[in-house]
C-alpha cells in the first residue's frame, strides 16, 4: 500500500489529521503530523508499543492524562511527549478547534493504522469504529498498538471472537492490502 504525502484524514467525531510525510533520520524514520480537534475530543487511552509522540500545540489547550496521574494541560508553544509504551490519552481542553503540530517516530505503520481506525468510525458513524474493522485492526496490530480505553472483557474475549468471526465471513478483503505489523 503506498500513501501520497500530503495524506488527511478526518473522522466523524471531529479529528482531523494531516500527515505531511516521512523525514529521514540517523536512528529511525518519523512522520510529520499536523492535527485539529474539536472541543472535548480526542483519542481514547491507548498505547504505542514501539512508538514515541511528540506534540506541540499551535492554537487552543491540549489535555492529557497518563493512568495513574491527574490531568495535565499544555496551551500554546508548548508541547508534551509520550514515550514508547506509555498509556495515554489527549484531548481538546478548550472552547476552540485545538490545533497541533507534531511527530511520530519510527513511522511504523500509523499512517495505515489510523486512517483505517478514522475509516471505520466513519462507517459506524461514531466514536465507535465498525466493529470487524477495529477487531481485525486491534488483533492484526496488537504488537504496536492498544487501546486501554476497551474494557478489557471486550479486548480479550469479545474482539477475537469478532475477528474469527469476520474472517469467516470474508469481512477483511478490504485489508488486503495492509501493511505487516511490526513486531517487538
Amino acid at each position: 500500500m503506498t500513501i501520497q504525502y500530503p495524506h488527511t484524514i478526518e473522522n466523524c467525531t471531529g479529528e482531523k489529521i494531516i500527515f505531511h510525510g516521512i523525514q529521514q533520520e540517523p536512528d529511525g524514520d518519523k512522520v510529520l503530523v499536523e492535527n485539529f480537534v474539536s472541543p472535548g475530543h480526542g483519542p481514547l487511552m491507548h498505547t504505542h508499543f514501539l512508538q514515541d509522540e511528540a506534540l506541540t500545540v499551535i492554537k487552543g489547550k491540549l489535555g492529557y492524562q497518563i493512568p495513574g496521574q491527574a490531568a495535565q494541560y499544555v496551551g500554546e508553544g508548548e508541547s508534551v511527549i509520550f514515550k514508547r509504551g506509555v498509556p495515554h490519552r489527549f484531548w481538546n481542553a478548550g472552547e476552540d478547534i485545538l490545533t497541533c503540530k507534531g511527530w511520530i517516530k519510527p513511522a511504523n505503520t500509523i499512517v495505515f493504522f489510523l486512517s483505517a481506525i478514522y475509516a471505520a468510525q466513519n462507517k459506524s458513524g461514531n466514536s465507535q469504529p465498525e466493529k470487524f474493522d477495529s477487531a481485525y485492526l486491534l488483533t492484526r496490530y496488537a504488537s504496536e498498538y492498544d487501546i486501554l480505553g476497551i474494557p478489557a472483557f471486550v479486548r480479550k474475549t469479545i474482539i477475537p471472537i469478532t475477528y474469527l468471526l469476520g474472517k469467516l465471513l470474508g469481512k477483511y478483503k478490504h485489508f488486503k492490502d495492509a501493511p505487516a505489523p511490526v513486531t517487538r
